[in-house]
Formats: C-alpha cells, structure tokens, sequence
C-alpha cells in the first residue's frame, strides 16, 4: 500500500523566548539560531518496503512495471538478486533458475547491482558475480539484457581479463543503440580494491576495452572526508569507513552522445564525448584530455537523467537527492533522514525512483557492527512540483 509524505519545514519558532539562568545550556538558544536546511523538504512517496537483502538498481518501465536488484556482495543472501514488484511481493526475474542463486555462475545471476532501459525498452543489467567473503569466480561478472516483453535473455556478455580485475566491482551500466552495430556498453568498475576504470564493450562482437584508470576523474580522490549520519568518514585504501571507490555514477544524455560519470569518493562531476569514447584509436592519451570537469555536485552514488536531460545525483552526505539543470545550475529535490544511501536512481516521464540501501550502515564500516534496520525503501518524487491553487486572478498579489 503507498503511502504518502509530505515533507516540509516547520516555521513556529516563536520571534522571542525568555530564558532562565537555571534551564540547561541546550536550551537556551536564541529563536531562529538553528540551521533551516536540515529538516525535511519535498514530496515522497514510499513505493515499497524491503525486508531481508537491500535494493540497489532499479527500472520503472513506461507501463509501470518495476525491477529491483538485490545484490549480494555485501550479504550473500538466498533470495532473488533481481526481482519484479508484482501484488506486494518480489518475483524472481526473468526466472527463479537465473535469479536465485546457482551454481553455474556463467548461466545465472550472481550479484545484481547497476541497471538501465535501452531506448528500444530492453532491460540491462550488470552483474558484479561477487558473492560476499568468496573470490570471484570465471563467468561470474557480467553484462545481460532481458526484453521484458518476453522476459527472454537477449544478449549476455561475460566479463573477462584484461578488463575485469580480480578486485573489479562492476558497478553501473548505460547503453548506447547509437554506436555500433548492436550497441554499446558503458560500464563503471568502482573497484573493491584501488583498481577502478570505465569499461566500453561493443554488444556485437563482446570485444569490450578498460580505459582511464590512473585518471583523476576515475580514482577515488585521496584524503577524501564526509560527514555521513553526523560522523566523520574518510576514505582510508584497503580500511574504508564509508561506502568508498572510484568511478561508480554514470548516466547518458538523451541524444547518446554524452557520457556523464563520477568517483564515488569525490564531489566533482565529469563528462566525455560518446564518440570518442568508442573510437577503438581513442586511447588514455586521446581521452584524457577531452575530458570535461562539470563542476562540484556534492557526493553521489547513483545518477540518472531525465527526458530534458535533467540530471538527479543522490547524495548520501546530506540525505538527499538534488537535480543538475543543463546549465549547471542544482535545485534541491528531497531531503529526508529515512534517505540513508541513495543508491539506484530511475527517472520516468513524471517522476524520480530512488531505492535507499542503508549502505553505509554495513558491519565492514562500523567495526564489526551491522547497524542497519529494515524496512529498506523504495520511494519515488514528482519530477515537476505541484502547483499551490490560488483563488487570487494569475498576477493579483492581493
């Protein structure tokens, strides 16, 4: 059953408030002293709620059919790793022998993490093939595409050396129809380890490539500090105290012709054009330097653009996901404290899907303590805020 939030500031401080010498110090704060950005701000509705394993990807297709990955490289759990939301359940997708666990890591899916629609309505999917506390095995990490009109397996592509590493964590995924003769794969290696790069795989041929991995705007930014639930985290290599690694967001303009991506421990945003970036010539000398620093957008797992080329980054510092217009200037969108790690983010013609993953929350990061607490949600916003009625004539102000 969705239910509804509506999340605003409340402003009934009163102007003036006398203060006893015995009151606590705490209380003895002058009216208005408070930060006004932290309380909540948009409009909310929670989707669903997860018990057991945590959602990471998701895709609302245009008929309103929803697919939720469920990794399981931080918990290796016995549920589906990618599911469909049908009657208030989860089913295995495309089928309980893919989805479930197996143990033929070439013919099922092992860890579902980043997915996206292709412009034909394809569902892709990247699968990371790690199971938590075991090596990754041959024919694990790799790249599906399912047709949801026939829930069939269209192409699947496994992921092999040179461009997967032993550390790889095949993070996110975007797909090109425009480049080559059936496409092409944008694929984002944040790294469990300090080796991250952007993986470029031709569909036709499977002939897939790593480049830029000693590039800033892939590597986690060294000495790298958030305030994550009112803690300070840094990214310490090899010890992470937070959610950590490099290249992981990755979102494509309508138009297939520009790759937007960020590190995960950074704050800047990057950009490279898609051409270049498929031309088998364009090596780390060529593609270095085309491409473009964006700016600061703030910490951000999951990216996702819109039909106007919108651009919504999740922000796991602050509790809230903001929105990029295309001339750089950000408006935020929702801030509220159940948004523990925006992670997999979705936008639709009318709204913005964004599962909050409690990531940050895991016992690798606090010690040996899981801190996190179910339900894990799936929540979405409206992509345009409704309009205020008003029985005043359109331009009269009293």
């Amino acid at each position: 059953m969705k239910r509804r939030y509506f999340l605003r500031v409340a402003s009934t401080t009163p102007a003036s408030l006398a203060v006893s010498a015995a009151l606590p110090v705490a209380q003895a704060r002058a009216a208005g002293n408070e930060d006004s950005g932290t309380g909540p701000y948009g409009e909310l509705d929670i989707v669903a709620e997860f018990d057991g394993p945590g959602p990471s990807g998701i895709v609302v297709l245009p008929n309103g059919r929803i697919f939720v990955g469920f990794p399981r490289h931080a918990v290796d759990h016995k549920g589906a790793t990618l599911g469909e939301l049908v009657g208030g359940k989860v089913i295995p997708y495309p089928n309980s022998e893919m989805s479930l666990p197996g143990n033929v890591p070439e013919e099922c899916l092992v860890s579902v993490h980043g997915m996206t629609l292709d412009r034909s309505g394809r569902l892709w999917i990247i699968d990371d093939g790690k199971r938590a506390g075991l090596p990754l095995r041959p024919g694990a990490a790799k790249i599906v595409c399912i047709d949801p009109a026939t829930n069939r397996v269209v192409h699947r592509i496994i992921l092999k050396a040179p461009v997967l590493l032993p550390d790889s964590h095949m993070n996110d995924l975007r797909v090109s129809l425009s480049h080559g003769a059936q496409g092409t794969v944008f694929v984002t290696d944040s790294s469990f380890g300090t080796s991250p790069g952007l993986v470029i795989v031709d569909v036709a041929t499977q002939q897939a490539r790593r480049v830029l991995t000693t590039h800033p705007a892939i590597l986690p930014e060294t000495g790298f500090l958030a305030i994550v639930e009112g803690e300070p985290r840094r990214y310490i290599p090899g010890h992470p105290q937070m959610v950590s690694g490099g290249v992981d967001g990755i979102a494509l303009t309508k138009d297939e012709k520009c790759l937007y991506f960020a590190p995960l421990t950074s704050r800047r945003l990057y950009s490279l054009s898609v051409d270049l970036l498929v031309d088998p010539a364009s090596d780390d000398a060529v593609l270095g330097p085309a491409i473009r620093d964006e700016g600061e957008k703030g910490v951000a797992d999951g990216l996702a653009l819109d039909d106007q080329n919108r651009l919504y980054t999740t922000n796991y510092e602050h509790d809230c996901i903001l929105r990029r217009d295309p001339d750089g200037s950000f408006k935020m969108m929702l801030r509220d404290p159940r948004a523990l790690s925006p992670d997999g983010i979705f936008a639709t013609a009318d709204h913005v899907y964004c599962t909050f993953g409690q990531w940050n929350r895991l016992a690798s990061f606090n010690e040996g303590t899981d801190r996190r607490v179910t339900p894990y949600l799936l929540i979405r916003f409206p992509i345009e805020q409704p309009q205020p009625y008003d029985a005043l004539p359109q331009g009269q102000k009293t």
